[in-house]
């Protein structure tokens, strides 16, 4: 490609990346209480180390089991047993609060995990903890001339997806919001750069990703957050969800292969066993490649962006019901709500044909999706709002 097509197209994305991720700030602490607070957090870190995974794992667990069931978590069990109802319709209340809870001991444990990345995920020790599943896809993506966008979601152990690859001789550079604390983040940064993860500033993405791309350096994101009201609405569990455009912009900017993966947890899980559970050992994972394809696939469709957008999120919603019990349903993953449902119109015909033409969409899952849409904009209407609770 010629330098200077190269350089256009940079700053093409540049531009269409500071329309989708938005000019946003920081606030900070001061650098007194900042420090204070960053030995806390390093001391709480250090627990865990000291303590030992498996006791760790097991406190952490029964905690969230009890703090689940708080009266001051009532707001966030709730919104997660509404989100999982959406997603499983059939099945009974105690089912729904057995996955809510676990939801919520995923969140404590993965905390714990995270801690034990760096020490445990190493170029001597990793294949110990972790095995692949379908691999040959990700890793025949990576080594083509093309540049690679990795997508996860909040399930199973996101971080442990872009520690692995670079344990393959691969290494990420992985888009996250930074940390409040700036010497937390500092060391966190460090901490992952020693893994070969590059850790890349969500509020500096429209800087940095476009030269990491040109370079072929793979990209990663955790995809399954809210885009807000200006994002592409597409479905998720049958309801219509906002996906940022960023990723989209990007992959068609960079013309990018696509490729959907998890670290699903298979070790000791508190105290009861799950699907997939070996109980051999605390810390083990499969990392898990879900979905693949290339720009002759997204590009040859009438609608680039939103079919890219709406086969990813349906890669991670498989993902999601491949192990329900660790994946964040407390997300206000369907706050933002499409014109048409804000507004009070009819659903729209144009976005009726875009679902029609999904692949994998039968006509019975295009009504699902006009019926639900309907649902919703009658809830805004009749609770005066325009985004929902």
């Amino acid at each position: 490609m010629p330098g200077s097509r190269r350089a256009g197209a940079g700053r093409s994305a540049t531009i269409r990346l500071h329309l989708a991720f938005g000019g946003m700030g920081m606030e900070t602490l001061p650098t007194w209480v900042q420090q204070a607070a960053y030995f806390a957090a390093r001391g709480l870190v250090a627990l865990p180390q000291v303590a030992g995974i498996q006791p760790s794992l097991r406190f952490a667990s029964a905690f969230a089991r009890r703090w689940a069931l708080a009266p001051t978590n009532r707001t966030r069990l709730r919104r997660a047993l509404e989100h999982i109802a959406v997603a499983y319709p059939h099945w009974s209340e105690q089912r729904r609060l057995e996955c809510a809870v676990n939801s919520f001991e995923h969140a404590f444990m993965l905390a714990v995990e995270i801690a034990f990345v760096p020490r445990l995920i190493t170029p001597h020790a990793w294949h110990e903890y972790v095995e692949y599943k379908n691999a040959a896809l990700a890793l025949q993506t990576v080594t083509n001339d093309r540049p690679t966008i990795f997508i996860t979601g909040h399930c199973g152990n996101w971080e442990l997806v872009g520690s692995a690859m670079a344990m393959l001789g691969y290494p990420i550079a992985a888009v996250y919001r930074p940390l409040d604390l700036r010497p937390l983040d500092a060391w966190l940064r460090r901490s992952r750069a020693r893994a070969g993860l590059t850790l890349v500033d969500k509020f500096g993405a429209i800087r940095d990703l476009p030269p990491l791309l040109e370079a072929r350096r793979p990209v990663a994101f955790v995809a399954d957050q809210n885009g807000g009201d200006r994002g592409i609405f597409v479905p998720f569990f049958g309801r219509l969800v906002s996906s940022y455009k960023s990723i989209a912009v990007l992959a068609m900017q960079f013309q990018a292969n696509v490729v959907i993966a998890q670290a699903r947890r298979l070790g000791w899980r508190g105290e009861h066993r799950l699907p997939g559970s070996t109980g051999e050992r605390p810390f083990r994972f499969s990392i898990e490649v879900e979905d693949g394809f290339g720009p002759e696939t997204y590009m040859a469709q009438p609608d680039p962006a939103f079919y890219l957008t709406a086969r990813y999120r349906r890669a991670i919603e498989n993902m999601i019901r491949a192990c329900p019990w660790d994946y964040f349903w407390m997300h206000r993953s369907w706050r933002s709500r499409p014109p048409h449902e804000r507004f009070n119109k009819p659903f729209p015909d144009g976005l009726r044909s875009k679902l029609e033409r999904l692949p994998w969409m039968t006509p019975d899952d295009v009504a699902h999706v006009v019926a639900r849409s309907d649902e919703d904009r009658g809830t805004l209407a009749r609770l005066g709002v325009q985004r929902l609770p």
